[in-house]
């Protein structure tokens, strides 16, 4: 092995619309800051170029991400799933959340690195999100013993088929404040300095995330992510409206510390009426393809499709009347069922089951079907000095 290179175990798997670096944890430091600096350097972080060329990332945060798989630590889990959001541009691992797309690609890593039994035609692991305490339940077909890649699933965004995955998020709410609406309501108005108050809903299942209209920020919702991406004085307004949320949920005191801590968590989606717009692909979706336009931020950064716990986050704030999403949803959409969220890659589809309890409302489970393909496995290889 070269000087000055570090060989760690990896594999390299695609979950979702999101990619990243799979480690056993006992192949890492326990140590966290030696931890980080490995995924950063593994990855190619920090990168003011924005590409990540020396390293495993793609220059876009669902392409920037590590996860660690251990050992159970609750009795109703079959392993530990910890989730890193690495960021391109600067030297900041994101323990935020948790990633949804990517749970996909943890159950078929337990299936094949032997966590669990696959006897039959379908594995079911139970994964312990460690970022937000909760249990995803994964539904993975097997063939072999093995988990089965091969399928004619093509979810937005990827355009080869795969086996579907149903992944259950169980009991969703409260991720990390620990409330359905940690504002209190369905919706409050949330002050901006310099440009006053914006109507948002804050809600927090699979993730925490505000959702605001875009039509109060003067856009449509059908913006593509580069045209997002550009609008410097747009995206500074978005972080200032996130990080006052984050304020007001209890993230940190001032919106720069929220900002500091977490890029992540809590995530800001723009939403509004369905309507027709252009795809990444080139294609177009009708209005009636679909009952709500969604962008969502992630990282800074325009998602090319929708992050998962954040899509799911979509559902239950869809079945909450007085929700600024509830409140932009196709007539037809409002109630219980499949929500279909229109996005730059194409139409996503998600479920919540939404209950009434005395408190309000209670989501038992958000569910959604994704596809995962292992990359490569072998060594990834980081370098001991920078």
């Amino acid at each position: 092995m070269t000087a000055g290179i570090l060989s760690i175990p990896a594999v390299f798997m695609r979950g979702g619309t999101s990619k990243g670096l799979f480690f056993h944890a006992r192949d890492l430091p326990e140590n966290r800051e030696a931890r980080d600096a490995i995924f950063l350097r593994a990855l190619g972080s920090p990168d003011s170029y924005g590409r990540q060329l020396d390293g495993m990332g793609g220059g876009l945060s669902s392409l920037s991400k590590a996860v660690i798989i251990g050992p159970p630590t609750r009795e109703d889990a079959d392993l530990d799933y910890i989730f890193a959001q690495v960021a391109v541009d600067r030297p900041m691992v994101d323990y935020g959340g948790t990633c949804g797309n990517l749970a996909s690609a943890v159950a078929q890593f337990a299936v094949d690195e032997g966590l669990i039994a696959a006897a039959g035609e379908m594995a079911v692991v139970r994964i312990h999100a460690v970022n937000t305490g909760k249990i995803i339940r994964a539904h993975v077909p097997v063939r072999g013993g093995r988990a089965q890649v091969d399928g004619a699933l093509v979810i937005p965004g990827i355009s080869f088929g795969g086996a579907p995955i149903r992944l259950e998020f169980i009991d969703p709410d409260g991720s990390r404040t620990g409330r359905l609406l940690p504002g209190g309501g369905p919706a409050e108005f949330i002050d901006i300095p310099g440009i006053g108050a914006i109507r948002a809903s804050l809600v927090d299942a699979a993730n925490p995330c505000v959702f605001v209209r875009a039509a109060d920020l003067g856009l449509t919702g059908a913006e593509l992510p580069e045209e997002l991406d550009a609008d410097l004085a747009g995206r500074a307004l978005l972080e200032a409206i996130r990080a006052a949320a984050g304020v007001r949920i209890g993230f940190g005191v001032t919106p720069e510390a929220v900002s500091e801590a977490s890029q992540s968590s809590p995530k800001i989606a723009l939403v509004a009426p369905p309507r027709s717009m252009r795809t990444l692909d080139g294609a177009s979706l009708d209005a009636g393809s679909h009952d709500l336009c969604v962008r969502m931020i992630s990282m800074g950064q325009a998602h090319r499709a929708v992050p998962l716990t954040g899509a799911l986050c979509v559902a239950v704030a869809a079945r909450i009347p007085g929700t600024v999403v509830y409140d932009m949803l196709a007539d037809s959409a409002r109630g219980q069922g499949d929500l279909r969220l229109g996005t730059a890659s194409g139409v996503v589809s998600v479920a919540a089951e939404i209950v009434a309890d005395a408190g309000g409302f209670r989501t038992n489970s958000a569910v959604a079907y994704r596809t995962a393909r292992r990359l490569m496995e072998g060594n990834v290889l980081v370098p001991t000095t920078a």
